[in-house]
């Protein structure tokens, strides 16, 4: 049936023959995604590679991303249908949507190893509201909200996307068959660990609070935490610190951390709606409009050139002196600014010290040492399979991309690559971490 809804889906298709320059992105649960070039549209696009076992569910998700067509949704261009021109590729199907350049919040947060310059942080609290809010109006619930699945152009707007686990909104349709209930465990809300739960809105609107406390903490909730430690924790109230967030470091900030603890409170009755939440946003963010230009030009240039700030002056420079708002002290937008640039500095110079110092013998320890940590956290596993490239055999690829959890590939790569490697193949992957997963990496030490 599901199958028989997207054939008369009236998307375009696209076929191998119209695509060129193939290239690996990133990964997910639900497939893999690549950037090529349309020949005949003549820009970028990107192909989502989906996997068998959910091609179903995902197959919904061209129709989902259609209905929720906004500026605050990723665009969906067709239906790719075809074989990939790359190793190990059969007939595949997937969807061809709009490419975001910047990937994702989760990798932003990463990339800066803290949170946002605050006009940024708010802008991209009130984007995800807007579309999380359109997404509602139209009865559908996202049902996997999270810093990876909120994508960033090249100015850093934001998008939501992967709508592999969205649904129609049971709150309208009370027939709705139930299922098990998917999402990412650190931002399901304390009832959605029954397995009798039916998903409805107030399970976007908890997983937007545990989202705004990621920007504004700039990491992830839960770091050292387990499924199963989250599943019997969360039920009891607990909830990422609050302290992990200082207020007085700029104007709104109150308001929001205010809003974030009314979208995760214990009682879904209780959580207000995204139309309440755009009330608290668009405020917050209009105090910062004027300055988000120069905030998002700081940022991209810290993104693009991280070193250059490893002996720069901590002051900020002069294309970016904003003005706090009147009902705030200036000096606090600034201090934040020169917080992140000397923590970035510092990061910058221990990870190049450490590079150089440390032998093949010593990361192979590291990743030995820490094989438990790694598995259970690191996120993008296929992004870094493919930077591993021959080290990782072909037969070994195709498995540890058909599972399904970041957990159960990682597990994957430990038993069949890096277990027989040696010490060259866990360097060279502990050389990946330092780059794609720099936050977790300074956690352990590395």
């Amino acid at each position: 049936m599901q199958e028989m809804a997207l054939m008369s889906h009236k998307t375009e298709r696209v076929g191998s023959e119209s695509l060129e320059k193939w290239v690996s992105v990133g990964s997910g649960g639900f497939g893999h995604v690549y950037k090529a070039r349309h020949k005949d549209w003549g820009f970028d696009v990107a192909i989502k590679i989906l996997q068998d076992n959910v091609r179903c569910d995902s197959n919904e998700e061209v129709i989902h991303m259609d209905k929720a067509s906004c500026e605050f949704v990723l665009r969906v261009y067709g239906i790719y249908e075809g074989i990939p021109p790359l190793k190990g590729f059969s007939m595949q199907k997937g969807i061809v949507m709009e490419l975001m350049s910047r990937r994702s919040v989760q990798d932003l947060l990463q990339g800066l190893s803290g949170p946002p310059l605050w006009p940024l942080s708010f802008r991209l609290a009130h984007q995800v509201a807007l579309g999380m809010n359109f997404l509602h109006s139209r009865n559908l619930i996202h049902h996997d909200l999270k810093p990876s699945n909120v994508l960033l152009n090249d100015d850093l707007n934001a998008k939501l996307a992967d709508f592999g686990l969205s649904r129609v909104s049971t709150s309208v349709l009370k027939s709705e068959k139930k299922e098990m209930v998917g999402g990412t465990y650190k931002y399901m809300p304390p009832e959605a660990f029954d397995p009798s739960y039916e998903p409805v809105r107030a399970f976007d609107i908890y997983s937007y609070g545990i989202f705004l406390w990621s920007v504004l903490a700039g990491k992830e909730p839960y770091t050292s935490a387990g499924r199963g430690h989250v599943a019997l924790k969360i039920p009891m109230g607990d909830r990422p610190p609050c302290e992990d967030i200082d207020q007085r470091k700029a104007a709104g900030l109150k308001e929001l951390v205010d809003l974030m603890k009314i979208c995760w409170d214990e009682k879904p009755s209780e959580r207000p709606a995204f139309k309440e939440c755009l009330e608290v946003t668009e405020t917050v963010f209009s105090k910062y409009k004027s300055q988000i230009h120069a905030a998002v030009a700081q940022v991209l240039e810290r993104l693009d050139s991280p070193t250059s700030y490893q002996h720069s002056n901590t002051s900020v420079p002069s294309s970016f002196s904003p003005q706090m708002p009147e009902d705030s002290e200036s000096h606090d937008t600034v201090d934040h600014v020169r917080f992140l640039k000397t923590k970035r500095s510092s990061t910058q110079e221990s990870v190049s010290v450490s590079a150089k110092t440390m032998s093949d013998a010593d990361k192979a320890k590291f990743i030995d040492n820490n094989r438990t940590v790694l598995i259970r956290e690191v996120c993008e596993v296929m992004a870094i399979v493919d930077e591993l490239g021959g080290m990782v055999h072909s037969e070994t690829y195709s498995v540890i991309e058909a599972k399904q959890t970041s957990e159960d590939k990682m597990r994957a790569l430990f038993q069949r690559t890096l277990r027989s490697g040696g010490e060259k193949v866990k360097a060279a992957f502990y050389d990946i971490l330092k780059t794609q997963q720099s936050t977790l990496m300074e956690r352990l030490g590395g």
